[in-house]
């Protein structure tokens, strides 16, 4: 087998390897970088199958990594596309509300939005209709000018580029095979790697590749599965995004409309709990070892209703009936051609951790780590919202 030897190699070609990558490259460029990617080009999976939102951060807690990561990052995300002339919406959002205790929590989400020094603002039904006069809320709504969207795809294949004209080293097809010797050598599908610091950023599979160098002992994935529905009529429903109030104590936002950066309209996603971990339609991918530590999860956390799981498991997969998931974004707009919402577009595997001692979905970013290698155990949404500002986290904090 080759051996191929590097200061970093990153396992995983997903947003959040590319721009550690590009942030390592940055504080250090005579370093040499490897990219290991298990499929056939970047950003096969999360990646580059999410609707490209790029969130405020109102909605989470101010002591949270997310919530600084969420706001620079909408900026930052913005300035890296404008100056390298890619695809940006400057579509907007409003959260609106069913009933009075949704009002309740869209005064939370404003308060979260003021401590994190976010745009948000209280908006009345009066000011909502003259934003698009489609949309249905109680009372108020919750409105974020900065909220945008952008194309996923396009960023991490100008990242790619970039990296490879910077000396960048990518590995296609060469998905992490195991851990060879003390720390510092590891195998691919034909290949063998030294490094002196590896940087695991797998997504889906980050956890198993961390257990395999001794960390994630309290945590596991546990995948869901997210679809969309595109619209494929003529006049559009809206024109700006549109957001359920979210239940706060799990990590999902409700299905909603997205405006994409091409202009297009979906609603969705759901969080229907998936049963492998590339459980992307039918029986592809199918892989049993997974199917059984899923669905063992699964069943233990419904059984015992963790986190009102049995309830989101009901919930959610009920969204798999067409029309039960389009009434829930009917109820959010005056008028609403349910026919026009006809076509499926690509789902997307959330990488969610569970805390396998408390049971509990983790709602922040986990990094664990030594002096050899660093763990990305979870980089879930908005996490490509989060990307630049994440990357230089971890250079500060787990490299320097």
């Amino acid at each position: 087998m080759n051996e191929n030897k590097y200061d970093y190699l990153i396992v995983g070609a997903g947003i959040i390897g590319l721009t550690i990558a590009k942030e390592i490259k940055k504080r250090f460029p005579l370093s040499k970088i490897g990219i290991l990617e298990k499929e056939s080009k970047e950003a096969q999976h999360s990646s580059g199958r999410n609707s490209g939102v790029l969130h405020a951060g109102f909605y989470y807690t101010a002591d949270s990594l997310k919530a600084k990561f969420t706001r620079d990052g909408n900026f930052l995300m913005k300035e890296f596309c404008k100056e390298n002339k890619l695809k940006i919406n400057h579509s907007q959002k409003v959260v609106v509300a069913k009933n009075n205790e949704e009002v309740k929590t869209i005064h939370k989400l404003y308060e979260r939005g003021i401590q994190n020094k976010v745009n948000v603002e209280i908006i009345s039904k009066k000011r909502l209709k003259e934003l698009d006069p489609n949309i249905k809320t109680h009372n108020i709504a919750l409105f974020s000018p900065d909220t945008s969207t952008i194309d996923p795809e396009e960023v991490c294949a100008f990242l790619k580029n970039f990296l490879i004209e910077k000396g960048v080293d990518f590995y296609f097809n060469e998905g992490y095979k195991e851990n060879l010797n003390n720390n510092s050598i590891l195998s691919s599908k034909n290949k063998i790697f030294k490094f002196e610091k590896l940087i695991n950023t797998a997504g889906l599979y980050a956890d198993k590749i961390a257990k395999d160098f001794a960390f994630s002992k309290d945590y596991t994935i546990i995948p869901f599965k997210g679809i969309y529905l595109k619209y494929t009529g003529i006049k559009k429903p809206v024109n700006i995004n549109v957001y359920p109030v979210p239940n706060l104590n799990n990590p999902f936002l409700g299905v909603h409309f997205t405006i994409t950066v091409n202009g297009e309209v979906i609603i969705g996603p759901t969080s229907i709990p998936a049963f492998w971990r590339e459980n992307y339609s039918g029986m592809d991918n199918f892989n049993l070892s997974e199917l059984i530590n899923v669905l063992g999860w699964e069943v233990n956390l419904f059984l015992n209703n963790e986190f009102n799981f049995r309830t989101l498991a009901f919930q959610e997969i009920k969204k798999y009936n067409k029309n039960h998931f389009t009434n829930l974004a009917s109820s959010m707009l005056y008028n609403f051609d349910k026919k026009s919402f006809s076509e499926w577009i690509r789902p997307g595997i959330r990488a969610q951790l569970l805390n396998k001692k408390t049971k509990e979905l983790v709602m922040d970013f986990v990094v664990e780590g030594d002096a050899n290698t660093i763990h990305i155990l979870n980089a879930v949404s908005p996490a490509f919202t989060c990307s630049i500002p994440f990357a230089k986290y971890v250079v500060d904090n787990y490299i320097i």
